[in-house]
């Protein structure tokens, strides 16, 4: 009985993050051609997050859900290294708002975290 609010937990966090992806996707779909390797990277940590989320919901280890929050870390990484100056692969205003979108995802998580302890 207790794993059921944990799973509906879960599940807010992967709906709020799906917001994040439909926000991103189309952004780095974009990307110049000549960056193909940072965009493949940037897209294979955006797509693995939702994964870790299900298996950090299923396994009912806190060390998994630690696992999601190194994942959006990353993430938040890899976006601020693409709106540096120096690169200019997203804008500032578009870092901004994945950031927002990140920042409410990593806040769920956080939550989660705490009352996994």
């Amino acid at each position: 009985m207790k794993e059921a609010p944990q799973r509906v937990q879960s599940l807010a966090i992967v709906e709020r993050y799906d917001q994040a992806v439909a926000y991103l996707y189309p952004i780095i779909q974009n990307m110049p051609r000549r960056h193909g390797r940072y965009r493949d990277k940037l897209l294979d940590a955006l797509l693995a997050v939702p994964g870790l989320i299900y298996v950090a919901a299923k396994s009912n280890q806190v060390s998994r859900i630690y696992n999601v929050d190194a994942a959006l870390a990353e993430l938040r990484w890899l976006l601020r290294f693409a709106a540096a100056p120096a690169q200019k692969f997203i804008t500032p205003h578009q870092h901004e708002v994945a950031s927002v979108h990140l920042a409410e995802v990593g806040k769920m998580v956080g939550a989660w975290q705490k009352a996994k302890r």
